[in-house]
């Protein structure tokens, strides 16, 4: 007596369909885990004030670059991350060389460099001196003897008389600050992944 097994459909044929199914399900999950992911950290950023500029230095890089697969993964990072990391902590900030933390007013005006400008490059380039004054309450000051312009800068006074002179604050000096936390990058990351598992389930039914 001969016996024939058949296997109708083709247990491996099937198998083969689940994994390419279990593939395509993961892949997608993280791929649309990570753009979502940075889309959050970026409003997030740009929510709070700090610039489309900083929010673009989020990015995102899904693996494998082609094809799909099990191991499927999302990285989202910033391009900034010292910033970006300074205002999702709020950490102390201290001079480095333990003197004073100089913080510009209004008066001082930006730096010709971008960022905040430091009371060498204001002095090179407004041709005035700064003066120290000592504050038992609250911070101490560098001022200037000189007048605003139309911008509400300080810069020299053109009248010989002295007409206008005035002493202007152009610095604030602080021991420390600490800068205030504006973000939390955190809870959308740990949103972002809670969400993976049923993005996977949810894909996998649809192939």
């Amino acid at each position: 007596m001969r016996l024939k097994l058949e296997i109708s459909p083709d247990l491996a044929a099937l198998m083969q369909a689940e994994i390419a199914a279990g593939e395509k399900a993961v892949t997608t999950a993280m791929r649309e885990a990570g753009t979502g992911l940075k889309s959050a950290w970026r409003g997030q950023i740009t929510g709070a004030g700090l610039g489309t500029r900083l929010g673009n230095s989020i990015r995102l890089a899904t693996y494998p670059k082609g094809g799909e697969s099990l191991n499927a993964a999302a990285l989202v990072w910033s391009n900034a991350p010292v910033i970006v990391g300074a205002h999702d902590t709020g950490p102390l900030i201290r001079s480095k060389n333990g003197f004073w933390l100089a913080i510009p007013t209004p008066a001082a005006g930006k730096s010709t460099r971008g960022g905040r400008i430091t009371p060498g490059e204001w002095e090179r380039r407004t041709g005035l001196r700064l003066r120290f004054i000592y504050r038992r309450r609250g911070p101490s000051l560098l001022v200037a003897e000189g007048r605003l312009n139309s911008n509400g800068r300080a810069v020299a006074s053109r009248a010989k008389s002295g007409r206008g002179l005035t002493t202007v604050p152009i610095f604030l000096l602080m021991p420390q600050v600490r800068l205030r936390k504006r973000l939390d990058l955190a809870r959308d990351a740990e949103q972002a992944i809670d969400g993976v598992p049923g993005r996977i389930v949810a894909g996998w039914h649809q192939v």
